[in-house]
């Protein structure tokens, strides 16, 4: 086909034009991830399996990856979301997000800033960042950061002598109320009963 053999240079070295274009149309699974499909009239790349109604085949080209899509001045599909592909560098990105925030969250970024900017900071909206939260660390960045303080102050209460009030602040809670309630929701007993129990 002449149509494919242009924009073959743009596919992975173990599929050919001809094959991607009946994934394409076929909607095929297997194939979710393997490449990417650019429509020139439009200029928005789609997974195999997006459900929107199959562009005429002289009117793609096909790319190993997104990033290849998107050098080439194609923009991302809303129904079909390349960035969820599973398996594809994108999709492996979105993990990596998670990391950095996770990392982020760990050294406090949120005791000191909003979520939304913790989003601006990893380079995403606020309602994405959740969303990757959630589908790979199963939480909330918020909740995530609740729980290290309480985990950050638990340490703190073990192995020094500082006073309840210090470690609330050092730990990153807002008050020593919050401090209190915190311990009270995840270990239903007050932060001073494991101070008594460590004999400090």
């Amino acid at each position: 086909m002449t149509t494919g053999s242009a924009h073959r240079q743009t596919l992975p070295p173990h599929l050919d034009w001809e094959t991607c274009d009946r994934a394409r149309l076929a909607r095929a699974r297997a194939f979710d991830g393997l490449f990417f499909s650019g429509v020139r009239s439009t200029r928005i790349y789609c997974r195999p399996v997006c459900p929107v109604r199959p562009a005429r085949s002289e009117n793609v080209t096909f790319y190993a990856t997104a990033a290849a899509a998107e050098r080439a001045g194609f923009r991302p599909c809303l129904r079909c979301r390349p960035e969820t592909a599973p398996g594809s560098p994108a999709w492996i990105g979105t993990a990596t997000t998670v990391a950095r925030g996770m990392r982020l969250i760990h050294d406090g970024f949120l005791d000191r800033a909003s979520m939304a900017e913790l989003a601006e900071a990893l380079g995403v909206g606020p309602r994405h960042l959740l969303r990757l939260f959630m589908r790979h660390a199963g939480a909330s960045p918020s909740e995530i950061a609740a729980t290290r303080r309480v985990q950050e102050a638990k340490r703190l209460i073990d192995q020094t002598d500082m006073n309840l009030a210090e470690i609330a602040f050092a730990a990153g809670f807002g008050s020593v109320r919050r401090f209190n309630d915190a311990f009270a929701a995840t270990y239903k007993r007050a932060p001073s009963s494991f101070r008594r129990r460590g004999g400090r």
